[in-house]
């Protein structure tokens, strides 16, 4: 991360993250796929928890209530890395490459997502649909804590599922207003 910051994603080298890490370049590559990597290195790991959160969920709660429990606790399970959270967004939002690899991990997470909800005898149709909605929900909660991590993680979630409630029931014509969080 720090050379990321100093010089820009696209200007620094595997062969000089290796060496700030005191690694060789081959052992760099034991490690991750790519340098793309190094910005997503705990997905599979936070995937996982989430899918273990949502399968313990109960089983009273609706779909999206239950994805967007898992989502909030997954989430509280990064705040060990929020110091980073704003410059790894700037870094993301700078290359069209990393903005690319941020879309297929959130589609992966998704995925994952809608599987546990068919586990829990939600239709295929319904899981798609609703594990989309909750991974939007986190990701514009984390876009928030990442640039005001003031606030509690688990309020901005419960707001960024408030405004997609909001949007949802919005009967269009003229009523296109900001809601309560600004977004």
């Amino acid at each position: 991360m720090a050379l990321f910051l100093e010089r820009g994603y696209a200007e620094v080298t595997v062969a000089e993250i290796a060496d700030r890490a005191g690694l060789t370049k081959r052992s760099f590559f034991n490690h991750f796929a790519d340098k793309r990597e190094v910005l997503f290195a705990g997905a599979a790991a936070f995937e996982a928890a989430v899918v273990g959160y949502l399968d313990g969920a109960s089983e009273a709660l609706a779909p999206l209530d239950a994805a967007i429990e898992a989502l909030t606790r997954g989430g509280l399970t990064l705040s060990g890395y929020i110091a980073f959270a704003d410059a790894r967004r700037q870094l993301i939002d700078s290359s069209p490459e990393l903005q690319e690899r941020d879309l297929v991990k959130m589609s992966l997470l998704a995925s994952a997502i809608a599987r546990a909800l068919c586990r829990r005898h939600v239709s295929p149709g319904m899981a798609t649909l609703t594990a989309q909605a909750a991974v939007a929900v986190f990701a514009a909660a984390y876009d928030c804590w990442a640039k005001d991590n003031d606030t509690d993680f688990g309020t901005l979630m419960q707001r960024s599922l408030a405004d997609l409630r909001e949007a949802v029931a919005a009967q269009g014509g003229d009523d296109h207003r900001v809601t309560r969080s600004g977004r």
